[in-house]
């Protein structure tokens, strides 16, 4: 007996691994050789590109494409009808298709893309980072940024939770500070000995 739901509307194809917990609703899709994990949710028509891999507890939200190319780490938000791209330079007369072709894309763990957000391939998104809606990502995202506009820019820094930081760094829901080094954010470890 399978330990998680497809909605029968829609297709799974042969060799998919689908972890525990996990549902997919309405006109979805899931291809050859994708790897789903535990506790996962896919919204409505929804498509899994062949060989992809998305870890535990992500959230991928209506009329997502989740093309060949593209990781999602654990934990990771995708919003309704946000785009990945996975060819460069695509021409429909001159089709480019197989892993030669494909830019990879990491979503690192955390990570948060909003709706109708585009992530051109090639890009890594850092963990915990949260993209605005429409955005248009072109260049990789250092972990915890806030991204917004076309081309994307910078213009915080977030929390693990998800809280905009203040300007001291610290997250005014979960307490947690953060310190900044060479554009790079790091929560603080505090000893409680």
């Amino acid at each position: 007996m399978k330990d998680y739901f497809v909605h029968e509307s829609s297709y799974v194809d042969n060799n998919v691994e689908i972890g525990k917990n996990t549902k997919i609703w309405h006109f979805s899709h899931i291809q050859t050789g994708a790897v789903i994990g535990q506790n996962c949710s896919l919204g409505q028509n929804v498509n899994i590109g062949q060989n992809v891999k998305i870890g535990n507890g992500v959230k991928i939200q209506n009329n997502v494409s989740i093309y060949e190319g593209v990781e999602l780490e654990d934990f990771v938000f995708c919003g309704p009808s946000m785009v990945f791209t996975n060819v460069m330079e695509p021409r429909s007369k001159y089709p480019q298709r197989g892993s030669n072709f494909y830019f990879k894309t990491l979503v690192k763990e955390g990570a948060s893309i909003g709706a109708n957000a585009t992530i051109v391939c090639g890009n890594t998104i850092g963990k915990h980072s949260f993209i605005g809606a429409g955005s248009v990502i072109i260049k990789d995202v250092v972990n915890y940024a806030m991204m917004v506009g076309n081309p994307a820019r910078q213009i915080g820094w977030m929390c693990e939770c998800g809280k905009k930081l203040t300007k001291k760094l610290k997250c005014d829901r979960c307490n947690r500070e953060y310190s900044e080094n060479n554009y790079n954010l790091e929560e603080i470890h505090h000893n409680n000995e």
